[in-house]
């Protein structure tokens, strides 16, 4: 529906209801601005439940009592250490996919982001920084912790939302005035929170002919440049946001070193790390020896979903370089063995 349409029919209903003329009028012009933004019109704490489909009182809940409304975790990171998770309960991960898919996915980000948006992948980050004289390499610490519920605030208000519908949108995709980590929307709402960061550190990247890419909090410059002078520049933009720089992941990589990004060799073409391919090689060459069965059990393997931790494994290093033979032929090894352990598994209750 267009904006046309829309204020005919709105009118219309509004009329019935026996709203003022001035009343109509301010709708309209708050309804405009925010159809102009290509975002959905909400006018309310009702309307938004009407749209969301749950009752007004729950959105009241979840945004007054957020820590009601997540359950916690850790996961173990590769370097050991523990990330903590909060994940929305099932019915607030509704409401949150339904303002990721209507209201943020249509607020654009910068096209130097290449992490948390739709038909985008690993690759797209890569393919920037092949064959480069330098690779440098800056991590943002604490990111999502970092970005606080004002900043969250000030995206819905910059779409046209009123400030007490962006409070409660701001409030709905936060916990304890931060990003959780564990929400739908926290990915992409952090690209929003470095749109204009994305725009400083990119202008001053073309002036000097410098790659740039973001993936998520991964920034990763390419080219012949001044690293000093670089780190310094990016230290001043993202100490204006409120944020900061992991120095011990600084990474200056020069060709006779290997090149990285995002955990990725670039040096000649994008490629998963040696010594991880090496690992997949080493199990399937006993899978293919002694099978799938024996090699779990020497290597004391319990994991019932190994097949499709291996597959998977195997996907992402097809994913970054597609056109790997070597690979290609162990993915068709292990989706052999699991079309055979599905008919197992369909056979097996015949036979008890």
């Amino acid at each position: 529906m267009d904006f046309t349409h829309y204020k005919e029919a709105f009118i219309q209903e509004a009329s019935k209801n026996s709203f003022s003329e001035h009343n109509i009028e301010r709708c309209l012009e708050y309804a405009a601005v925010l159809f102009s933004n290509n975002v959905p019109v909400i006018y309310n704490t009702s309307h938004l439940s009407a749209l969301v489909g749950y009752k007004k009182e729950y959105l009241k809940k979840a945004s007054l009592y957020p820590k009601y409304f997540y359950r916690d975790f850790e996961i173990t990171k590769k370097n050991g250490s523990k990330r903590a998770i909060s994940e929305p309960l099932p019915s607030l991960k509704e409401i949150q996919i339904w303002v990721l898919k209507n209201i943020l996915y249509k607020i654009p980000i910068s096209p130097f982001a290449k992490a948390y948006k739709p038909n985008s992948g690993l690759i797209e980050n890569l393919k920037f920084h092949k064959k480069q004289p330098k690779v440098f390499t800056l991590d943002l610490e604490n990111f999502f912790p970092s970005i606080s519920i004002k900043s969250i605030e000030k995206v819905f208000l910059t779409a046209g939302y009123s400030r007490m519908v962006s409070k409660l949108l701001s409030k709905l995709c936060t916990r304890d005035g931060t990003l959780p980590q564990g929400a739908p929307t926290s990915p992409y709402l952090s690209n929003l929170i470095f749109k204009d960061a994305d725009a400083v550190i990119s202008s001053y990247c073309i002036e000097r002919k410098i790659r740039y890419t973001r993936y998520a909090d991964d920034l990763s410059f390419s080219g012949d440049f001044d690293e000093k002078e670089l780190l310094s520049k990016i230290t001043s933009i993202v100490e204006n946001l409120n944020l900061h720089l992991n120095t011990a992941k600084t990474k200056l990589m020069t060709p006779n070193m290997r090149q990285t990004v995002t955990g990725i060799v670039v040096n000649d073409k994008p490629q998963v790390a040696f010594h991880k391919r090496n690992e997949l090689r080493q199990d399937m060459h006993y899978i293919k020896k002694f099978g799938i069965d024996e090699h779990r059990e020497y290597k004391e393997i319990n994991h019932s979903n190994y097949l499709e931790h291996l597959l998977g494994k195997v996907n992402f290093v097809l994913q970054i370089n597609a056109k790997d033979l070597e690979f290609i032929g162990y993915k068709a090894v292990l989706i052999a063995l699991k079309k055979k352990q599905q008919k197992t598994q369909m056979i097996q209750p015949l036979l008890m």
